[in-house]
């Protein structure tokens, strides 16, 4: 790991924004009872795309840009979001990565998130950390949930515990998979889901030095489970990545064949579709999948590149007209 800043420090200024233009992006922001600040990308107000691709700045936890862009790659749908960090590893599994598991009671009531974000490397819950070696150190901390519900209060002081912050001290983001910036910020996770086929394949992490992506905005749905698997078929069948490798032509071109979502068993059918024939459950689904549908390594000593994979224009508007 090369970074040595805190994240959370980088990202302050970001979520600041957030708040300064809270109205121009049309989001909500509310100080809760504990003193935490709570920013709604789209629960109850209607968020956008810009709220989106600043939070997925922040998700990134300043360690990289994400920018809206129209591109040619996929001419019946060519709203695009770029991302690129000079520190993959670091920004898109040690802070992007949506590793922290948070539930709270029971039953009807109960609530359950994954955390990603900046706060994730100051509580350092998940086993992953180990293997990072990174660990912040900060007085603030942000976190934010893909979720349509807001936290209980009980959770959010368990949050700011395991982070050692007083709750006044931390930001929590909430941005719903149906709306435009939940919408938007997921797919700016194109690059985070390479890194983390790349890390299920066993590939060095500490030889990934740079990268870059790319995938189509999908548009929103309603359904919880349409709108993620817009979001997910937005990545697998148009998501492209490029990584930038110190290792071996050998082993860079290895990671290439392995990388693309087409090698798996499960690759063929909108993201929607294989999650209901599994009975909704994640865990059934072959972990090859999770990749982006195109992928280029280019190994840095040798200036050798090697690339597979396609995008998949068809599948891609099948899934946006579900």
């Amino acid at each position: 790991m090369t970074t040595t800043v805190s994240v959370n420090t980088l990202a302050k200024p970001l979520v600041e924004y957030l708040i300064d233009h809270a109205a121009a992006l049309r989001i909500g922001v509310e100080r809760l009872e504990n003193g935490c600040t709570l920013i709604d990308a789209g629960i109850r107000v209607d968020g956008g795309l810009e709220a989106g691709r600043i939070v997925a700045e922040i998700c990134l936890g300043g360690l990289g840009t994400v920018r809206l862009t129209h591109s040619a790659f996929v001419p019946r749908w060519p709203l695009s979001v770029n991302v690129h960090t000079t520190d993959p590893v670091t920004a898109c599994l040690g802070i992007q990565y949506a590793g922290w598991s948070l539930s709270h009671g029971q039953g009807k009531g109960s609530f359950y998130a994954l955390g990603s974000g900046p706060a994730r490397s100051l509580a350092r819950k998940e086993k992953l950390y180990e293997e990072l070696g990174y660990q912040d150190q900060s007085d603030y901390g942000v976190l934010v949930m893909e979720v349509d519900q807001v936290p209980p209060l009980p959770l959010i002081d368990e949050i700011a515990e395991a982070c050692a912050l007083k709750p006044a001290d931390l930001t929590i983001i909430l941005t719903p998979t149906s709306s435009l910036a939940g919408g938007m910020q997921v797919v700016a996770r194109v690059l985070e889901v390479a890194l983390h086929k790349a890390h299920t394949l066993q590939f060095p992490l500490h030889a990934i030095v740079d990268g870059s992506g790319c995938a189509p905005v999908p548009p929103p749905h309603a359904e919880f489970i349409q709108a993620m698997g817009r979001t997910n078929d937005a990545i697998l069948f148009a998501g492209q990545v490029h990584l930038f490798v110190n290792s071996s032509d050998d082993d860079a071109e290895a990671l290439a064949k392995q990388m693309p979502s087409s090698v798996s068993r499960d690759y063929g059918r909108p993201f929607a579709e294989v999650f209901k024939e599994y009975k909704y459950d994640f865990f059934k689904i072959d972990p090859m999948l999770f990749s982006p549908a195109r992928v280029i390594v280019t190994a840095v000593n040798s200036g050798r590149c090697f690339q597979a994979g396609k995008l998949d224009e068809a599948l891609l508007y099948q899934s946006f007209s579900l």
